[in-house]
Parts: structure tokens; C-alpha cells; sequence
């Protein structure tokens, strides 16, 4: 595979003077053209051999275009902050915004690649980790990023004389550690383990570009022109666009068609509407519960496992009276309560996972998501904000990044709160007669209202794709606030005693003597 980029290319420093500044100048036309344009976002990756000219690339990069609009990100081992939450969390976090480009270096190829050379990994837990970053990158390209990957590479023994050279410069002695030789020392490992990461993971969405790093010249002029290409097919010809003020929430499709009458029979339609709770009986099991989420979750915080809870369903269902019977029994300090809406700008500017990724808190916390990344599939698909490619492929999208939540110790509870449009439209006019509550409805209640049919259709598919055994729908019925609280506590509680029995037994089985012989 690498054969290729081990042929000793060259330019000459003249020829390079002489490519060099017409390059510049169409790089920073079309970085303009980017940044106006805002359409998309521009991710560069760089991988390879040491000393094969990355972080020198990125500078040139840097160099010859506007770094106002280039963000570089270099990743260590993760801090305690990152360890806490999902690995994809930091790259998430600094994923440019459209109209600008971003450049990382050691990101979500470095860690499964050493793992793999240094046998702490086996070949089918590497497999999926690589899987996992196919995933990542399809679901950024899909929304449109151009991503371009480098792997810079060397030979052994120009690597070893790169090595030396690094060495023997006062100036750059210090950029070689005992870490470089001891990789170039493993050259073999790191070919074997290369050759299966970029073949699995290089798609015409996400491609891979082995770049020869020995002559600085030809490594940057050879990057400088892959970018320039890719911009120029992606860009819009013509003119540059007139710069937006800000980005727009566009209707992409024809919003939804009214379900059939079979499709009208749905999960919702199944669920009994009539269950009540007395008064009395809601009276003495709502502190109970109360009390044991509150003792579930110190246990909780001490052992380090967050839990996140996302509440979704029609409007007046009664999520926000849900949301605070759980406040009661947390400890403010040791919860967040994100409440969703419209995409801000700066969110619109980013794929539509980003805002919650950057909302994941850390260990021990408990994080509220009153509506969700579950807007994709309900709001966003029957308004229109989504076209139909968009919201099908969403259900992979969000079944990975909660499956990626779960595998990294986090609780997901996610509840579904159910009304009949008949309660619905009595809460509704109890809201316009209540002062304090008048200001919770709103026009688009009432155009939601009209669409009731094509919403539960919605949360049909929503639960038939995302309802998995590892992060199951809770239907809730809500006819009656009593009877949906106690249900929503109970479910919570459940969910949390288990996850700490798992957590915890194994701790226990460890304290366990052996039987003396």
C-alpha cells in the first residue's frame, strides 16, 4: 500500500517559489468563497509515520492561508474532564463550524492505531473501533463537510534519518522523545496495522491520501493542491456569494403525507389512556420514590455513573411536571435540565448532534433533555426541515451516538409522555384561563395540533428504529399527571438500581476471599 509514497519525490526550490504564490492565492479565494458561503464545514486529518511533516504541513497551511478562519486541534492523552464523557466527545466539541476549516492532528485514528501496534487491543475490538469512526465520518459528510484525511508517510530508514536530523538541530532536538524511537522501532507494526485502517475506512465520503513526507516542498505543495482541488469541485462557480447574515433554517421537502388508515393503528393508539392514581396513593408513593432516587443516585455520583433522561411527547403531556418531581429528589448541584428548541444560529452552523454532545455532563451528573435529539425525526420530519434522506438516516445516526452513551457507563432513560388529543385540547383551555400558565401555549401548539395524525405516525417509526434492548422507549401514559409521575419515577429508579448492580458486583466479587485450602 505504502510503496508508492516511498519513491524519494522532489521539487526543487526554485520550481517551488515559482508554484508556490498562484497556489496561495487560489487557497485563500476559495477559503473567502468558503467563509461566505457558509454551506459546509471543512475537515482536515492528519495521520502517519513520525516525522513524516504533519504538524509542519498544518503550519504551512496556517501560513498561506487566512488563520482566522482555521481552527488547529491536537489531541493528548484525554484529561478527566474527557475521560468522563464518551471518547467522541472532544472531537465532537471541536468540530469547525460551517464556512471555516478544521485540522486535527492525533485525533480518532491515533489511540486505536497504537492500541493495535502494541497488542492492547485484538484485532476484532480494533475492527470496531474503526467501524465507529466510519460511522463518525458518515454521519459529518452526509450533513455535508468535506472531510480529507493525510496519512504522511516515510520509509523506515528515512524515517530514521528524519529522526537524527530532528536530533542533531538545537532548534528541534526537543520535538524528538523516547516515544518517537521506540514507534520507529515498531515500523513494522504500524505498516500492519495501517494497511487495514485506511483500507476500512477510506470512502469516497471521508477519502485517504497517502502523502510521500520526506521533501518538505513536495508534501506541502501536494496537500496545498489536493485542498485547493477539493474546494473548487465543492464551491459553487461563479461568483462569490453574497455573505449571509446569518445561516437559514430552510423547508428542504414537502412535508408529510397523512398516514393511511391501517398506519393510523400505531403504539400510541395501543397504549390504555384511562389508568388513574388516587390522590391518596400518589401521596405516599411520590416521597417514597423521591427518597430512594435520591439514595440510587449518591450511590451513583460516588462510582462516577451519569444518567441521561430525555423527555419527549405531544404539547401540555406533562414533561415539565415530570422533569420536576425528578428535581425534587436530586441535589441541585448534581443535575442539568437542558430545555430544546429551535436551533440557534451557531448550532445550525453544525450537525445536528453537535448541540447535545456538547451538553453531556460530566461523571456522576444527571443531564435532562426536556424534547431531544429526537427532533430530527419528529419536528424537523413532518415540518419539513429535513428531507426524507436526512431523517431516515438519522435513526442509524442516533442509535450510534446513544449506543456509544451506554458503552461508556452512562444510564439512558427515554420516556415518551402520551396524551389524547381530547386531554390535550382540555389542557389547552385550562392554560388560556391560568395567568401563570397562559404564556406556555403558543400558535404553533395549535398548528401542532392539527397534525396529530402525522405525529403519531412519526413516533411509530421512531419507536420501531430507536426502541433497542440496551436503550428502550418508555411509553408513558399521561392522561392522569398522578398516574404518569409514579410511573416515570418508578421506571427511573428501576433503571438506576440496575445499572449500579452491574456497576457494583463486580467490586463486591473482588472483596470476596478465597476459602482457606
Amino acid at each position: 500500500m505504502f510503496e508508492t509514497a516511498e519513491l524519494g519525490r522532489k521539487v526543487a526550490k526554485p520550481e517551488f517559489k515559482r508554484l508556490a504564490p498562484p497556489l496561495r492565492e487560489e487557497l485563500l479565494q476559495l477559503q473567502e468563497r468558503l467563509r461566505q458561503g457558509r454551506d459546509f464545514q471543512v475537515i482536515l486529518l492528519f495521520s502517519g509515520v513520525d516525522g513524516a511533516g504533519k504538524g509542519e504541513t498544518v503550519g504551512l497551511l496556517n501560513e498561506w492561508m487566512d488563520p482566522r478562519w482555521l481552527m488547529t486541534r491536537a489531541y493528548d492523552e484525554p484529561v478527566d474532564a474527557e475521560r468522563e464523557r464518551p471518547a467522541f466527545w472532544r472531537y465532537w466539541r471541536d468540530l469547525p463550524p460551517a464556512g471555516r476549516t478544521g485540522m486535527f492532528l492525533s485525533a480518532w485514528y491515533h489511540a486505536p492505531l497504537l492500541e493495535r501496534v502494541y497488542g492492547r487491543i485484538e484485532e476484532a475490538a480494533f475492527l470496531r473501533r474503526l467501524n465507529r469512526i466510519v460511522a463518525f465520518e458518515r454521519a459529518l459528510a452526509r450533513n455535508g463537510a468535506l472531510i480529507l484525511k493525510f496519512w504522511m508517510h516515510l520509509s523506515a530508514s528515512a524515517q530514521e534519518a528524519r529522526l537524527k536530523s530532528l536530533e542533531h538541530d538545537p532548534l528541534t532536538k526537543a520535538r524528538v522523545t523516547p516515544c518517537d524511537w521506540e514507534n520507529w522501532r515498531n515500523y513494522a507494526k504500524f505498516i500492519e496495522a495501517a494497511e487495514p485502517l485506511i483500507a476500512r475506512t477510506n470512502r469516497g465520503m471521508a477519502p485517504w491520501f497517502i502523502v510521500e513526507g520526506a521533501d518538505p516542498n513536495y508534501r506541502g505543495l501536494t496537500v496545498a493542491k489536493i485542498l485547493r482541488d477539493a474546494l473548487a469541485h465543492r464551491l459553487p462557480q461563479g461568483k462569490t456569494p453574497a455573505k449571509k447574515d446569518k445561516p437559514e433554517r430552510k423547508v428542504k421537502t414537502a412535508k408529510a403525507k397523512r398516514p393511511s388508515p391501517a398506519e393510523a393503528i400505531t403504539v400510541l393508539s395501543e397504549l390504555k389512556m384511562t389508568r388513574t392514581l388516587g390522590k391518596a396513593d400518589y401521596q405516599r408513593a411520590l416521597p417514597e420514590l423521591q427518597a430512594q432516587l435520591h439514595l440510587l443516585h449518591l450511590r451513583a455520583k460516588d462510582r462516577g455513573v451519569s444518567s441521561i433522561l430525555v423527555f419527549e411527547g405531544p404539547d401540555a403531556a406533562g414533561k415539565g411536571g415530570a422533569i420536576r418531581r425528578i428535581q425534587e429528589g436530586l441535589e441541585p448541584r448534581n443535575y442539568q435540565v437542558h430545555g430544546i428548541a429551535a436551533p440557534t444560529d451557531e448550532e445550525l452552523a453544525q450537525h445536528y448532534l453537535w448541540r447535545f454532545w456538547r451538553h453531556l455532563s460530566p461523571a456522576g451528573q444527571v443531564t435532562i433533555f426536556d424534547r431531544s435529539w429526537y427532533g430530527r425525526v419528529l419536528v424537523e420530519r413532518i415540518e419539513g426541515f429535513a428531507s426524507e434522506d436526512e431523517w431516515r438516516r438519522a435513526y442509524a445516526e442516533i442509535n450510534d451516538f446513544e449506543s456509544q452513551l451506554i458503552e461508556h457507563g452512562i444510564v439512558l432513560v427515554k420516556y415518551w409522555v402520551h396524551i389524547t388529543k381530547k386531554e390535550q385540547l382540555a389542557r389547552f383551555k385550562l392554560r388560556e384561563k391560568t395567568p401563570h400558565k397562559r404564556w406556555k401555549l403558543t400558535e404553533e401548539d395549535w398548528r401542532n395540533r392539527d397534525k396529530w395524525d402525522l405525529y403519531e405516525a412519526a413516533v411509530n417509526d421512531m419507536v420501531q428504529f430507536t426502541s433497542t434492548s440496551k436503550a428502550p422507549w418508555h411509553l408513558i401514559e399521561g392522561n392522569d399527571k398522578r398516574f404518569a409521575r409514579i410511573k416515570v419515577l418508578e421506571i427511573l429508579c428501576r433503571r438506576l438500581a440496575s445499572a449500579l448492580e452491574a456497576v457494583e458486583r463486580p467490586a463486591e466479587a473482588r472483596k470476596v476471599k478465597p476459602a482457606a485450602e
